[in-house]
């Protein structure tokens, strides 16, 4: 596992804002994150990894392609 990036890390490199992150993960259309606790203690943290999956899972040739 790779170094672990809060949201402010992780959102300039799939280019979004923070909130757009924080968007994502409520409709579950972004990176897997990871959890540290249930509730608003819980930090939300992304692997690199995930991210760079989420990247290339979301990488087209055409806008035709794009559901």
């Amino acid at each position: 596992m790779s170094a672990l990036l809060n949201t402010a890390e992780a959102a300039p490199l799939i280019g979004v804002a923070p909130g757009t992150l924080e968007n994502w993960r409520t409709q579950g259309t972004g990176p897997k994150f990871i959890k540290t606790a249930t509730g608003r203690r819980g930090k939300v943290l992304y692997d690199l990894s995930d991210i760079e999956a989420w990247k290339a899972a979301n990488r087209y040739s055409s806008t035709s392609e794009v559901a």
